[in-house]
């Protein structure tokens, strides 16, 4: 159910997206100008390390940056191409050509299109703090690895989609000493992005070490593979036509890359949302926002987009207060495609590779994985499954193993928490009391606990009356609930009567479907407070005695 005409509404663009408008435009318009610079080098990258090429990386920022700054849930978000993405698509091009990326992007988009309808904005906060790590770790290795090829001069190398391997066999093949060009190239733009960052954060780094290294190398006439000509305008919209078999094939990668659109596109918002006050983040309306991006960056030719979170910091840094600095950031990208496309069409592809490689060895924070690390072992473990599964094999499985490695730990936890104690009978002792077992029940009776509760339980003999105290359990599910009326069964069937205390309303329901309370021998055994159950036990007891003694005599 998406909700009522209202709601819907919610996630549509309004004019109160621009309210603050009068007090921050000229902010915004720094910011949009600064964003478009760092975006510029990132967007063509990604293109090209997707295997799509630097005109579809260019056709997503502008394209997909522009409806996502229109439509989404983020004052500030910036979206994009991104280095997750590109760890997707890399494998779909090798799989099934150039010609699905941008079909596949329509579908992905109409898929995180229909979980923001469905209002499913809010279910990224269910993934694990060790999963997102790990899979950010995961995805900075596999960028760099993927830039190996370039790196040593390998273009179109049509190799393994594994990372690990294809930068292998890109070194083994590599000509040297031919391949010192590229690599001398990476090098350069590393350390000339390293030295400005140090110098001022503000500075667009990779802009201008990408601007200085492609004047040397132009001048020098250093033999490097450049990103070629690129077209002088956009291409008119148009549906990718494939035949039925691909369809089906594509079906589970756009699937993937809507996972992956959501997860990412939810994080970098969120993350927007604490660097600065910059108005409600509406996460619904945020994944309508990428889903329609993606959508309209198909049509185009593009590749699918998602926030991206090193571009949305630059964004807020700069001083974005609305969502006007995403539109001028895609609106600059737009000049340099109508303005300057000979000038990008000469940029090595190694300088884009080293790019790209500091970018991914920045993804990879040694402060967040010595904290992860020194965490718990369960934690730690998730994090290195996830990291580990991400380079080897894929990124979506990654974070559905992870997910379920964390759910395996913490409802081992919550088992462990759980428990039963046997307790001493308030007030002085009587006759006939030693008959009694008092239980109380703490934590959890599920299906990680209830086998070991009952054990506890049963395993007590001589025992007339037991009583449960239900009051301190805090959950129990249908397995639990059904283990206990075997119990209550099983003690009534050898003589011993169970009485219970302290059921919780919202336990009342499943104890009467799965016939707990159907178990007791009477319906007066059920106590909302421990005194009555405990004279009610003695009376037994005392019966029980008298009737003893009457068939001795």
């Amino acid at each position: 159910m998406t909700g009522s005409p209202r709601s819907l509404r919610s996630l549509l663009p309004s004019r109160l997206d621009y309210r603050n408008l009068r007090q921050s435009w000229r902010g915004d318009l720094v910011a949009g100008v600064t964003v478009g610079i760092v975006a510029l080098p990132l967007a063509l990258a990604f293109g090209v390390s997707s295997g799509v090429g630097a005109e579809a990386g260019l056709i997503t920022a502008i394209v997909a940056g522009l409806v996502a700054a229109v439509f989404g849930g983020s004052n500030v978000q910036v979206s994009g191409p991104t280095g997750a993405m590109v760890v997707v698509l890399a494998p779909i091009v090798v799989s099934h050509g150039i010609g699905s990326v941008a079909f596949v992007s329509i579908l992905a988009g109409i898929m995180v299109l229909a979980a923001g309808v469905l209002r499913l904005g809010r279910t990224v906060s269910v993934i694990p703090w060790p999963v997102i790590e790990g899979f950010t770790v995961g995805i900075g290795v596999i960028i760099f690895l993927q830039q190996v090829p370039a790196a040593v001069g390998v273009v179109n190398t049509g190799h393994s989609t594994n990372a690990v391997i294809a930068a292998t066999q890109s070194a083994l093949i590599a000509h040297w000493p031919t391949a010192m060009f590229p690599l001398a190239t990476v090098a350069a733009v590393a350390t000339a992005m390293l030295l400005l960052g140090r110098i001022s954060g503000r500075l667009p780094a990779s802009f201008m070490a990408i601007a200085v290294v492609t004047l040397i190398t132009s001048v020098v006439d250093v033999p490097l593979a450049t990103i070629g000509e690129l077209p002088r305008s956009l291409p008119l919209p148009a549906l990718p036509m494939l035949d039925t078999e691909t369809v089906t094939s594509l079906l589970g990668p756009a699937f993937a890359i809507a996972a992956l659109a959501t997860i990412e596109s939810l994080l970098s918002a969120r993350v927007a949302g604490s660097m600065a006050d910059t108005g409600p983040f509406n996460a619904d309306r945020e994944l309508v926002g990428q889903g329609l991006a993606s959508v309209a960056s198909g049509f185009f030719g593009g590749m699918p987009a998602t926030g991206a979170i090193a571009r949305t910091a630059v964004n807020v840094r700069s001083g974005a207060r609305t969502r006007l600095s995403a539109i001028v950031h895609s609106l600059s990208l737009l000049a340099v495609v109508y303005l300057a496309a000979n000038v990008v069409g000469v940029i090595p592809l190694a300088a884009l590779a080293g790019v790209l490689m500091v970018t991914a060895a920045r993804m990879i924070s040694l402060r967040t994985i010595k904290q992860v690390m020194r965490s718990t072992r369960s934690d730690a473990a998730v994090f290195v499954i996830t990291a580990v599964i991400t380079v080897s094999f894929d990124l979506v499985i990654a974070v559905g193993i992870g997910i379920a490695v964390a759910a395996f730990f913490a409802l081992r936890a919550l088992g462990e928490a759980s428990g039963v104690h046997r307790e001493e009978l308030p007030g002085s002792p009587i006759a006939g009391d030693e008959q009694i077992a008092l239980f109380r029940v703490d934590g959890s009776m599920f299906f990680g606990a209830a086998e070991r509760i009952l054990d506890r339980i049963s395993d007590h003999r001589g025992i007339q009356v037991v009583i449960l105290r239900m009051s301190q359990l805090q959950l129990i599910d249908a397995t639990g609930a059904h283990s206990l009326a075997d119990l209550v069964g099983a003690l009534e069937r050898r003589g011993v009567t169970v009485l219970l205390k302290g059921i919780r309303p919202e336990h009342q329901r499943v104890l009467e479907r799965l016939d707990v309370i159907g178990s007791l021998r009477h319906p007066n055994h059920l106590f909302d407070e421990l005194e009555p159950a405990i004279t009610h036990a003695r009376s037994h007891i005392g019966r029980t005695a008298r009737a003893i003694d009457e068939r001795r005599m």
